[in-house]
């Protein structure tokens, strides 16, 4: 059993849970969901210990094994099969206490090592770890390729898969369906369905909670609700309580103002001090309702671009890849077309196919590797990369990037300008100058958004725009872009 006890959790000035509590049972499957930046991976870092907690109690039982996906890119040359066998904690302290035995040539460490072994299932590790790999969409030939050789869409499956091996009693995954493609998608769906430990997703793909999660833990304003059911049921559950906590601060206020009223017309009246005293202490011992408080609407729109060049790209035979020690290595080759003004262009393949690779030429990110590129006269380009971090820096804030991206594109805006527009992100207050590399994937993203608006493009390149995006983001991103569409 999880069980959260009056928490107090700050991440710099802001507080992401306050007086927080919550049980979780062994074996449930839940949903966390919040909006962007409400803390949901902060609350995975207190589960793991790698945050600690400003005030109250997280209990887990010391036996759990936690498995859970790292979110960084691996680079290493490992093949893929032995770098997804390193997520069983068990195979790997039953391999070290081998070596160790065999080192010390103890015969009785060794024998207790080789049942340890056989407790892991050592003798059918690789073939498990392989089935994983290609339940997630990875080909015969692709199971013992050399991690590196794999794009970042495939690196963050490798991730997931190692994350799965792992025996765990507590899984934690956050945004596990980033970069899966369908038939990865309804597998996990299936993995996960099986799976008999304890599990917290989070996700804000609805479709994949409602097949998976039977609870939801959802955190706002530094508060967590349980609720028992999927997100569907959540939603209808949530809304039905906010009626009725509406409806009882209303009645609250009604009861509280006519009290008043009481106690003002007759507080100086000798033969109804009395009763308006009563009225007051009454007044006072009454414990206050808060109103009803959500989060308000997001939305933001594209502004008119400077120019609009037709046709914005012109492409000749071109080739498209990456430089290897060996040599650049192309995987899509033989580009010839037009990109024309109001074009809507989506590139679709599976992943590993190049479409990153291409936007990231067109984005000049990279160089072609063969052919030309022409751009028409003012072409402007806004490129939202697959990889927040491709584009920010992790030590600086969401103002320093405005800063630096003003005096490219528009020199005599003011900081108070910048300040403000930040603001219409929900970037306010000290979060201005919170270095970048501590704020969430979907804050990430919405100041790469942010900082797209500002420059005006006339081409936009989007790569995986909605990863990490919350329900309302996405919504206003789709309604931007309909009405970017229309111009």
């Amino acid at each position: 059993m999880i069980t959260l006890r009056n928490i107090t959790l700050r991440r710099g000035t802001k507080i992401v849970l306050d007086d927080a509590s919550v049980t979780l049972q062994p074996g449930e499957k839940v949903g966390l969901v919040g909006r962007n930046g409400a803390g949901k991976s902060s609350l995975f870092a207190l589960l793991t210990d790698r945050l600690q907690s400003d005030k109250g109690e997280v209990e887990i039982p010391r036996q759990w094994a936690v498995g859970e996906v790292a979110q960084n890119m691996p680079e290493t040359e490992m093949p893929a099969t032995d770098y997804v066998l390193e997520g069983d904690t068990r195979l790997m302290a039953a391999r070290k206490a081998l070596e160790e035995a065999e080192a010390a040539e103890d015969g009785h460490a060794m024998a207790d090592a080789h049942g340890l072994l056989m407790d892991a299932g050592a003798f059918d590790a690789r073939p498990r770890a392989q089935a994983l790999l290609m339940g997630l969409g990875f080909k015969g030939v692709q199971v013992d390729a050399p991690v590196n050789s794999f794009s970042g869409g495939w690196r963050m499956r490798l991730q997931l898969a190692r994350a799965l091996m792992c025996p765990a009693d507590l899984m934690l995954l956050d945004e596990p369906t980033n970069h899966l493609d369908l038939d990865a998608l309804v597998w996990l769906e299936a993995w996960l369905q099986r799976y008999d430990g304890t599990l917290i997703i989070i996700s804000h793909d609805r479709e994949f909670l409602d097949a998976i999660t039977k609870v939801t833990l959802h955190l706002d304003e530094a508060k967590l609700m349980r609720y028992g059911g999927n997100y569907t049921a959540f939603e209808a559950m949530r809304a039905e309580r906010m009626v009725l906590q509406q409806a009882a601060f209303e009645k609250q206020q009604d009861r509280m103002a006519h009290l008043q009223k009481f106690i003002d017309r007759f507080k100086a009246k000798a033969s109804k001090a009395k009763q308006a005293q009563s009225r007051v202490k009454a007044l006072e011992r009454m414990e206050r309702l808060a109103p009803v408080l959500t989060a308000s609407d997001f939305s933001f729109e594209f502004r008119e671009p400077i120019s609009l060049p037709n046709p914005m790209l012109m492409f000749d035979e071109v080739a498209c890849g990456y430089a290897t020690p060996e040599g650049d290595k192309i995987i899509v080759r033989g580009i010839d077309r037009s990109v024309l003004a109001g074009q809507r262009i989506g590139i679709l393949g599976a992943n590993g196919q190049g479409k990153s690779t291409v936007v990231k030429t067109v984005a000049r990110m990279q160089r072609a590797m063969g052919g030309k590129i022409t751009e028409g006269k003012g072409l402007s380009i806004g490129y939202f990369a697959q990889q927040e971090m491709d584009v920010l820096r992790p030590d600086e804030g969401p103002l320093s990037h405005m800063v630096r991206l003003a005096k490219e594109v528009s020199p005599g805006a003011r900081e108070q300008e910048l300040r403000d527009f930040l603001g219409q992100f929900r970037f306010v207050g000290d979060m201005v100058n919170q270095a970048v590399g501590s704020l969430s994937g979907g804050e990430k993203a919405r100041l790469v958004l942010a900082m797209l608006v500002w420059q005006r493009p006339n081409l936009l390149l989007l790569d995986e725009p909605t990863n990490h995006l919350d329900l309302q983001t996405r919504e206003a991103l789709s309604m931007a872009l309909n009405e970017f569409e229309a111009r």
